[in-house]
């Protein structure tokens, strides 16, 4: 599904990406989504053949930016959303999903939230991983910094598996 989601957005954005800058863009906004995040953002940057530092700086920055974000805030606009009919489903959706991943995460605390949003599986990420952490109270310094975390660990799978890094260490 992410290869799918991140073809698309390469032809939505296949007007830019003729540029090193429209590249990096490019990557930055796939990056930033929540549900493709970093691991759409490295394979897209292994498509449009973007250099495996510059790709792996931007991936990073644009996937971390939202997180202290939703650590901070996200509880406000849920409990917001709750009231409005048309969003209501939205955030029952949201609270089944955070709790179906809480007792993985409450049993493990810092290094759950590591694992959680560093190992790129379907509806794991720093988005999920941080709301549930917001969800659950933690500490946000402690939060922020195990996202932080678990972004970097999830940058260097992707980067093995995107850039062909496995076929080189072989």
């Amino acid at each position: 599904m992410t290869e799918k989601l991140v073809s698309f957005f390469i032809t939505v954005f296949a007007g830019i990406t003729g540029t090193e800058i429209g590249k990096c863009t490019t990557v930055f906004i796939i990056s930033m989504l929540p549900i493709i995040e970093l691991r759409g953002g490295m394979i897209a940057a292994a498509l449009l053949k973007l250099n495996l530092i510059k790709a792996f700086v931007v991936c990073y920055i644009a996937n971390i930016l939202p997180v202290p974000f939703i650590l901070w805030f996200i509880r406000i606009i849920l409990n917001w959303m709750r009231n409005i009919k048309i969003f209501s489903k939205i955030v029952k959706w949201l609270d089944k999903k955070v709790e179906d991943k809480k007792g993985q995460i409450e049993k493990y605390g810092f290094w759950g939230i590591v694992l959680f949003v560093g190992i790129p599986l379907p509806g794991t990420g720093a988005w999920t991983g941080s709301l549930i952490a917001a969800m659950l109270d933690m500490d946000k310094k402690k939060a922020f910094l195990a996202a932080a975390i678990g972004v970097l660990l999830a940058g260097v799978i992707m980067a093995i598996f995107s850039y062909g890094i496995l076929d080189l260490i072989i």
